[in-house]
């Protein structure tokens, strides 16, 4: 829909990038914000807080006014970031014994209802005079029900709740002082960069190489869609496993294998990317579990979550750029995809690492 606003507003092509570059640049800035908030007034105030963004982003976004376009977008992309941290947290503490199974079943929710949004956007834009206006605004209806539905979980608090331990908490120690946070994030960083730079760059990849824009189109949605079984079945998987090494390095390699296929016999990218899709549902849900198994309660859970996504969704953010970078200087594909490849090959080191079972001090 980004020709259809674009055109609304008479955006030029950088304002139009700009505006896809924020919400990955909040994810990152937010996150450490979150984090430190979300462990001063409380988990449930703070997520309250977040889907009250999300709500008022919604709203101002679809105005006639290409000022609530672009402060819909930072008050919007700021709630979506402060959730995403404040979550696993929240799981930590609440389903102890439980954790792997709902951290899967929160990546497998996210990215299902990611792929309904793609979906269903161009039909409801199609179907009313409002246009991209319905298809962005039908989003308030979910947002305004999490925001009341999470009202009474304000009320029942149970006291202590709101800042847990907060003696012992207070020795702990930060993760972004910590080789294992640091090994946690970047492993967040590398896995992230490889999703969203396919997301972005793969359709103009395969038209290069004589493949539709409608086939690519539907090589995306099967990606998504392996990526998505995959949260599911990790979920299984995670909580047999004593630490998650195994399953970090299988996750990493099954990304590298898909991207390496890409780049040397792109006619089967169908086979490379639903081996990729397994290995990014495999490491985001592994990622997301990481933020809760290696920190000792859940204050240091939301404090390692905003670290990891501030270094994750900034690395993220520079992947697509520095691959169409690469791209116009080289006028070929090989370089771009040797630097994601490179990037995985890291990933294949760092990820290992992440999954020992041990925790920061």
């Amino acid at each position: 829909m980004l020709r259809d606003i674009c055109a609304t507003f008479d955006l030029n092509p950088s304002a139009a990038g700009l505006l896809n570059f924020i919400p990955l640049m909040l994810f990152a800035a937010v996150a450490p914000l979150a984090s430190w908030g979300g462990n001063k007034i409380g988990l449930e105030k703070g997520l309250w807080g977040a889907v009250c963004l999300v709500t008022t982003g919604s709203i101002l976004r679809i105005l006639p006014y290409e000022a609530g376009l672009w402060a819909g977008t930072i008050i919007l992309s700021t709630g979506i970031a402060a959730a995403n941290v404040l979550l696993p947290p929240l799981i930590k503490r609440d389903f102890k014994n439980h954790t792997a199974k709902y951290i899967g079943l929160y990546a497998s929710t996210m990215a299902i209802t990611a792929s309904i949004a793609s979906g269903v956007a161009v039909p409801l834009q199609q179907i009313s005079p409002a246009g991209w206006s319905l298809s962005l605004g039908i989003w308030i209806v979910p947002a305004f029900v999490a925001a009341i539905a999470w009202i009474p979980l304000l009320k029942s608090t149970p006291s202590g709740h709101l800042n847990g331990h907060s003696s012992s908490s207070g020795k702990l120690k930060s993760p972004w002082k910590s080789l294992l946070g640091w090994q946690v994030s970047l492993f967040m960083a590398l896995q992230s960069m490889a999703f969203y730079t396919l997301i972005d760059w793969f359709t103009p990849y395969a038209q290069s190489e004589g493949i539709s824009q409608e086939s690519a189109g539907w090589l995306l949605f099967v990606y998504q869609a392996v990526a998505v079984i995959s949260n599911m079945v990790s979920i299984a998987v995670l909580k047999k496993l004593n630490d998650q090494r195994l399953i970090s390095f299988i996750a990493s390699l099954a990304i590298f294998i898909g991207l390496l296929g890409l780049l040397v016999s792109p006619a089967m990218s169908l086979l490379w990317l639903v081996i990729a899709g397994s290995g990014a549902g495999a490491s985001m849900v592994t990622c997301l579990s990481l933020f809760n198994l290696r920190a000792a309660d859940h204050r240091q859970a939301a404090q390692l979550s905003g670290m990891a996504q501030c270094v994750g969704y900034g690395v993220a953010a520079l992947g697509p750029l520095l691959f169409g970078m690469l791209h116009q200087y080289s006028q070929s594909w090989s370089l771009p995809l040797a630097m994601l490849l490179g990037a995985n090959a890291l990933q294949l080191i760092v990820a290992p690492l992440a999954g020992r079972a041990r925790q920061i001090g």
